[in-house]
């Protein structure tokens, strides 16, 4: 087992480890990849402000989200297929966040289904949901999430339609793969990740095959969700949502000051700002730039939360120190996964944890929750006002 001590550390396992397809799935971004880039570089522009001769002792990453204590303001974000990046992925990924005491937030597009999460965590966890065309599945798709005692719901708002995603397109990506020359040469060469995944307790999207009428296979499945993702969401749509769910309500896809305050009369309990990992409007600003003009339009008013070019605790003490209450790893925790299974999530959990705790000690605070602007040094330019 060789040493980990950064994320990058379980990428490069994770690399070797996983198919290509699902490989190019998380390490990518739409049409340029500028904003995917950018998601990460961007928060190198911050810097942090080191102090000395402070006690830093008895420091704590606690806090809370959405009124949930965490150990630290850190969930794991809902990532589709990821049940294909290790076998039975998205129960590993649940159990180590719920044993670390951070939240997980299981996708509309999991290769586990509701079902199977609740069933085997015996724990809450948030759900993220897809708005499709055919409103008596999505209507029973909540209920379910209600049955197994999903503590929010996630609404992803940036997903009307599919960004053109390169890589994906190009890798024919499927649940499970299909068969190939090309996939088929790559799969020789992952033997590891094929012998899990037979042994695997799904292969295909949970919360879909099997709860929708004529869908019973992957060639049923790819023609239906084709078609499925809702181009007339709209506002009016995402308050009936929240009503019918009747619970905790976090809006997901957040880039605009406009935006955060529909989402603030709608009654939301937190918005994430995010660009979709930069897998959907290529040319977006990065999260981590849009921050600040959302914090000043609503963060007084609102939970804001943010994901999107996390790769650190680092990044998390930027986010909070800029005002944010909550963050979320998806591409950190796939590393893990990948790379380790269970172990790995539970690593790259680790990692962020420490290095946020270091950070924050030698920025001289000992409570996340006491960070600010003052522990940076920020760009005078960044995040500023764009001619639009």
């Amino acid at each position: 087992m060789p040493v980990i001590t950064n994320i990058d550390d379980l990428k490069q396992i994770y690399r070797r480890r996983v198919p290509r397809m699902f490989y190019d799935y998380c390490e990518s971004g739409s049409w340029t990849e500028q904003t995917f880039r950018e998601n990460s570089s961007d928060f190198d522009k911050i810097r942090l402000r080191q102090r000395v001769a402070v006690d830093m002792t008895g420091r704590s990453t606690a806090t809370q989200m959405i009124g949930q204590d965490v150990a630290m303001p850190v969930a794991l974000a809902p990532v589709g297929l990821t049940g294909m990046q290790h076998a039975d992925g998205e129960i590993k990924a649940a159990t180590a966040a719920r044993d670390f005491g951070v939240p997980f937030t299981l996708s509309t597009m999991s290769i586990n289904s509701i079902e199977d999460v609740a069933e085997a965590t015996q724990a809450p966890f948030w759900f993220q949901l897809y708005t499709m065309r055919d409103e008596d599945y999505v209507h029973r798709l909540i209920q379910r999430a209600k049955d197994a005692k999903c503590s929010a719901l996630v609404i992803t708002l940036d997903l009307q339609i599919i960004g053109q995603r390169h890589k994906d397109l190009k890798n024919g990506l499927s649940a499970p793969p299909k068969l190939t020359l090309s996939t088929m040469a790559n799969l020789a060469t992952k033997w590891g990740w094929g012998l899990e995944m037979l042994r695997a307790k799904r292969r295909e999207f949970g919360n879909i095959v099997g709860h929708v009428e004529g869908v019973s296979d992957a060639a049923d499945l790819g023609a239906w969700t084709a078609e499925q993702f809702d181009p007339s969401l709209d506002w009016a749509k995402v308050a009936k949502l929240k009503e019918l769910w009747g619970g905790k309500v976090i809006l997901k896809g957040i880039l605009d000051a406009e935006d955060a305050r529909m989402a603030l009369k709608v009654g939301a309990d937190a918005i994430v700002v995010s660009n979709h990992g930069g897998r959907q409007l290529d040319g977006a600003l990065s999260s981590i730039a849009a921050l600040p003009s959302i914090l000043d339009a609503v963060g007084a008013d609102i939970e804001v939360h943010i994901d999107s070019g996390i790769r650190s605790g680092q990044d998390v003490l930027k986010a909070m120190a800029l005002g944010a209450k909550g963050t979320y790893i998806g591409r950190a925790f796939i590393y893990g996964l990948g790379a380790m299974g269970q172990a790995g999530v539970t690593k790259a959990l680790e990692v962020i944890h420490k290095e946020l705790d270091v950070s924050m000690a030698l920025c001289g605070e000992t409570s996340v929750k006491d960070l600010s602007k003052d522990n940076l040094l920020i760009p005078k330019d960044f995040g500023g006002v764009w001619q639009d």
